[in-house]
């Protein structure tokens, strides 16, 4: 189903983007009004631009039509994804100990790494 909405909507798009361009501006009309023969066109004197701004409309249509369609099944297949059975992680039923804290005479000393005092400039060790 998603596929077919795919390709009208492509096909739909590719249409419009051809009938735009086919399209005149409004300042080709200026030609007709001083005698270019519009009556000899295949839409006769009236010219073009209602039938295809007609047909572009039902393109368009068709294009809005098929993106709301193409959001509706997004959203279904987002929804049936989000439906995963997972594993329930493990409960722990008993809490962890709590590592014993450390006496303040268990932390050793150092001297050397101790930072130097204001405005006196580090030395490196010697060998």
């Amino acid at each position: 189903m998603e596929t077919l909405i795919i390709v009208f909507h492509v096909l739909g798009a590719l249409c419009i983007i051809g009938l735009i361009l086919i399209q005149q501006g409004k300042g080709a009309d200026i030609g007709a009004s001083f005698g270019s023969g519009a009556s000899q066109t295949l839409f006769g004197s009236r010219g073009s631009g209602n039938a295809l701004t007609r047909a572009t409309a039902i393109l368009a249509t068709v294009f809005f039509v098929t993106s709301l369609a193409l959001a509706v099944v997004a959203k279904n297949r987002a929804e049936s994804a989000g439906a995963v059975d997972l594993p329930a992680p493990p409960v722990n039923e008993a809490p962890a100990m709590p590592a014993p804290a450390k006496s303040v005479d268990d932390v050793p000393v150092v001297e050397e790494n101790a930072a130097p005092a204001a405005g006196e400039v580090p030395q490196a060790p010697a060998q």
